[in-house]
């Protein structure tokens, strides 16, 4: 769906945004002298003495959930197997991504989309705003991870304090999703390690780790800031899984450009952010890195499928190149959903 469509659709909704519950107070919050909500209040506790994590929060934009690699160290990971099936998702337009196709993201939910924890003695239970990501729970009365649990999207998930970080231990998980947008595969013997720590009332720091002798050499991890969401509630969003008109999923008429070697060098090199927005220059970081690998052109670690001469797109993103009057690639042009950021060619 286009921006124009999307435009029209909105035109079309019988109740206004104002009537839903984005704007309410969240009541129970510390606040500042002029009521805004104070993310630097001391972190609150449950009635055990433990952190109590209940609340809405939001992961900040971050480039793991399109590629969990993003550290160079982190670079061949991945065993030759899994390494065929993320090119095979690759060459395939990520055209069975399992979010695409209105599935579950399984392990990935935890870097997308705002959720929220709702926090007793003997279950943690996780609400996604996502419209697949559904919910899960944490439990933690002391159970053991089932040794062999009937595989499904979400997990099974247990956990336990070390100190004031909660830590999260989950397995179980079915093969069908994916570990990131860029499709890196997963077997179903892939455990994941979740670490919470809620640094002050608005600021969590979260871990985590995937550990899957199948298709890593060695344990995957990262750490992601998530802030607390005050004075705002979640959208419904649904995603309809029973759609039978795949012919949106297919790919666009220019699915299958072929460029030459010489034009696909021609785009290398290093560019640097100039402008745009805020958000999406968070997200795609400062300086970007434009390879060519094996035929195939790359953005940083994030394969560049071309549409024409000079626009591609990626997971979660299309990338244009632009030229001077002479021909020479001056600039790159990275488009989202949230906007534009311009990034300048350097030497």
């Amino acid at each position: 769906m286009d921006r124009i469509a999307i435009a029209v659709a909105l035109s079309l909704l019988p109740v206004p945004l104002g009537a839903q519950w984005l704007n309410w107070p969240t009541p129970g919050i510390p606040r500042t002298a002029d009521g805004k909500p104070n993310l630097t209040a001391p972190a609150p506790r449950t009635p055990e003495g433990k952190p109590d994590l209940s609340g809405m929060w939001q992961p900040e934009v971050n480039a793991h959930r399109f590629n969990v690699i993003q550290d160079l160290k982190d670079e061949g990971i991945f065993r030759p197997e899994a390494e065929a099936v993320f090119q095979k998702h690759v060459a395939d337009f990520h055209r069975t991504d399992p979010v695409t196709n209105c599935l579950p993201g399984g392990p990935s939910e935890m870097l997308n989309a705002m959720y929220r924890i709702i926090q007793s003695p003997a279950v943690v239970a996780v609400l996604y705003e996502s419209g697949t990501g559904r919910s899960r729970q944490i439990y933690m009365d002391g159970r053991k991870l089932p040794k062999d649990p009937n595989p499904t999207w979400l997990g099974y998930s247990v956990g336990h304090w070390e100190g004031d970080t909660l830590v999260v231990e989950s397995a179980g998980f079915n093969d069908r999703t994916w570990l990131d947008r860029a499709g890196h595969p997963h077997s179903e013997n892939l455990r994941v390690t979740e670490r919470f720590r809620r640094a002050d009332f608005g600021h969590m720091q979260f871990q985590i780790t995937y550990d899957d002798p199948e298709t890593l050499t060695k344990p995957l991890s990262f750490s992601l800031a998530v802030n607390y969401a005050a004075d705002t509630d979640m959208l419904e969003n649904v995603c309809n899984e029973s759609d039978p008109n795949k012919a949106h999923m297919v790919g666009s008429a220019n699915a299958g450009v072929q460029l030459s070697p010489a034009i696909l060098a021609n785009y290398a090199g290093r560019y640097e952010f100039r402008e745009g927005s805020r958000v999406v220059a968070g997200f795609m970081g400062m300086s970007q890195y434009v390879t060519v690998i094996n035929g195939r052109l790359y953005l940083n670690a994030l394969p560049l499928i071309p549409q024409s001469e000079t626009r591609f797109e990626s997971t979660g993103a299309a990338a244009e190149f632009l030229s001077d009057a002479n021909g020479k690639v001056t600039r790159l042009v990275l488009s989202q959903t949230e906007g534009d950021a311009i990034y300048d060619r350097k030497p």
